[in-house]
């Protein structure tokens, strides 16, 4: 692969944003890639937003996607996927997840949360939504969405025949490594074509 990827994922502190990227650049680096990763905590400990950036490919000189030329949006949260839009190239995909978290603004009534959130996007680019939430529940663990939609992401962006089960080990404690690959295989299906 001589051509970079990038590969932009957003949500809100607790969403485990930062772990779906960490277990997609170990993935990625232990297939031979050359990959940079890169996060921002915006108050992620307080239900904040937060950002990650991975680029991959044979050569990757910097972390940071340029406006306008991540590959895929993976956004956590749907109001997220608004936030960080202008990250995506014209031609990119958003993978959203049908899932709101208020903001302190919108829960103090000096905000309204957009309820037209996924409709705006749809208008604007390529969107796959996702109820990850739903999904990660009915596999027996709420807390597996972010891996749902890394899921997605694996099947969009072809990397299916990586190591996602190494990559889940290296990263998770055993006890959840089982549902989280089944939430892995689920976020896969859904988007599946």
């Amino acid at each position: 692969m001589s051509e970079v990827k990038n590969i932009l994922l957003c949500g809100v502190g607790g969403q485990g944003t930062i772990l779906a990227s960490k277990i997609l650049s170990t993935a990625l680096v232990a297939a031979g890639y050359d990959v940079k990763m890169s996060e921002i905590h915006g108050m992620s400990q307080r239900g904040g937003s937060v950002v990650t950036q991975v680029r991959y490919g044979d050569k990757v000189y910097s972390p940071i996607i340029g406006k306008g030329s991540a590959d895929i949006l993976v956004s956590f949260e749907a109001m997220e996927a608004l936030r960080y839009l202008d990250g995506l190239k014209k031609d990119g995909v958003a993978v959203v997840n049908d899932y709101r978290i208020p903001t302190a603004t919108t829960l103090s009534g000096q905000e309204t949360y957009p309820a037209d959130c996924i409709e705006q996007l749809k208008t604007l680019v390529n969107t796959k939504v996702l109820d990850a939430a739903k999904i990660a529940t009915e596999l027996g663990n709420s807390k597996s969405m972010n891996i749902v939609l890394l899921g997605a992401l694996i099947k969009l962006m072809k990397l299916e025949a990586l190591d996602w089960d190494a990559a889940l080990t290296d990263n998770i404690k055993p006890r959840f490594v089982t549902v989280n690959r089944k939430a892995l295989e689920a976020g896969m299906a859904a988007v599946a074509e």
